[in-house]
């Protein structure tokens, strides 16, 4: 079982433990971990070691800063000086910058150890953790079947054991979608409230810095090391909660069907929960959040390499959706933008009448590996439609939104996601009240799924 953030900051001000032999312990699994699922892109167990020192004085010393020796990992979008950064691409294989990534920056000034890079889609271009050139990451909880994407590496990281928390990215869900399949906490925050400098883009009007951890109070920690901080003022009145248990598009499996009303039935009596009533198409949010990472993506990459490299050095999945991109207009971009400003305007008027808004964060559990498609009910279509179409709006709006696990799902036991979204800019609010469903929901016993 690994240990919370604020056990282990515990155990350390209390001498019981020293950041040195957490840090080992974590590198050791780390070891394990890229071994047996192939979480981890890249581990630095000489710069942990470092860092770990450091803190072991610092504890000695009494001056401790706010993660000082925390173990955490970041996903290898995320650049870090005089570390490999490959982006999940063959194309970056010799990548080392020079500087780290401003979130990485404040992670280290703020004591944490950064253990290691997790892996990602190529260029987080995907929602399965798959690599052709790397091999594809496995979900911790069954090895046939996916992590998610394209944070996948760093929640099957948490779930394995490794680290309680660390960072990934969110453009369309990649933070919430494997923490959902994985069964860990994801916690997209409001569009622009971390930084991406340092971040390789993916859709930059779109891209998101995301928070995961084993629990809700993980990653409330690392979160308000990053200047986010939970809400603790007190509530004169009920929350009113919506609920959107089914959308109009993609149906949900019966399994997180059942997870879902068996998480309403235990709300209602804490919370005013009603069924939320129109809803825009998120299939038709879906389409337009595709649009415009086929613009973007395109600017991202052909802004940087030619075709030619494109085609050499880029994996074929990527490759293929650049082609396509090469025949996208700024006119289907400007198309794309404003169906995108009128599913925010409906969407808002959705969120109006509620505090916070439940929906499964995904409508079935982890696919199998190496599928390309799934059947829900009477529903055929991409895998990546399906684990996208609930997460992509909220990227749309740049709503904050939080995956958080619920009860497993009957037939095979695998990990089911609650999505929590709020309002723009009601990030320590959606955190307080996360921490209290996972309260009334969630009994962990935190267990070791090596």
């Amino acid at each position: 079982m690994t240990q919370s953030l604020a056990g282990l900051l515990s155990d350390y001000a209390d001498g019981r433990l020293l950041p040195t032999a957490a840090i080992e312990a974590a590198i050791a699994s780390a070891q394990s971990c890229r071994h047996e699922i192939r979480a981890f892109a890249e581990i630095d167990g000489l710069g942990a070691s470092l860092s770990a020192a450091v803190s072991d004085y610092r504890y000695r010393d009494r001056t401790a800063r706010a993660l000082e020796g925390i173990p955490v990992a970041v996903k290898d979008l995320f650049d870090t000086a005089g570390l490999a950064t490959r982006y999940g691409s063959p194309a970056y294989s010799e990548n080392m910058p020079s500087a780290d990534a401003e979130v990485i920056r404040t992670l280290r000034k703020k004591g944490a150890a950064i253990i290691g890079k997790t892996t990602t889609h190529e260029f987080a271009w995907g929602v399965t953790t798959a690599s052709e050139h790397f091999g594809d990451t496995l979900n911790p909880w069954d090895h046939s079947k996916i992590p998610g994407g394209s944070s996948g590496g760093m929640a099957a990281a948490i779930a394995y054991g490794t680290v309680s928390a660390g960072l990934g990215t969110d453009t369309g869900g990649s933070v919430r979608i494997p923490a959902a399949l994985c069964g860990v906490v994801g916690f997209k925050p409001t569009y622009g409230l971390l930084s991406t400098q340092g971040v390789f883009p993916l859709a930059p009007s779109l891209d998101h810095v995301g928070v995961m951890g084993r629990s809700v109070g993980d990653v409330e920690m690392l979160a308000s090391a990053l200047g986010i901080r939970s809400g603790t003022a007190p509530r004169t009145s009920r929350y009113r909660i919506g609920i959107a248990g089914k959308t109009n598009d993609v149906p949900i499996s019966s399994d997180v069907q059942r997870s879902l009303e068996k998480a309403r039935v235990i709300l209602e009596p804490h919370y005013d929960v009603v069924e939320v009533g129109d809803l825009p198409s998120f299939k038709r949010g879906f389409e337009v959040f595709a649009g415009i990472v086929l613009a973007e993506g395109g600017m991202v990459h052909f802004s940087r390499h030619d075709r030619e490299y494109v085609k050499a050095s880029y994996g074929s999945e990527t490759a293929s959706r650049l082609a396509i991109a090469e025949q996208t207009t700024i006119g289907t971009y400007a198309d794309s933008q404003q169906a995108r400003r009128a599913f925010v305007h409906q969407l808002d008027n959705a969120m109006a009448d509620f505090d916070f808004m439940l929906l499964p964060t995904c409508p079935c559990t982890a696919p199998a590996l190496g599928a390309d498609r799934i059947t829900i009910d009477s529903w055929s279509g991409s895998i990546r439609e399906a684990l996208m179409i609930n997460t992509a709006p909220f990227n749309l709006a740049g709503m904050p939104a939080l995956s958080l696990p619920i009860f497993q799902a009957e037939a095979d036991g695998m990990p089911v996601g609650l999505q929590i979204a709020a309002r723009r800019g009601g990030d320590s609010g959606l955190l307080a009240f996360a921490s209290e469903v996972e309260a009334h929901l969630v009994q962990r016993d935190g267990v070791n799924l090596k």
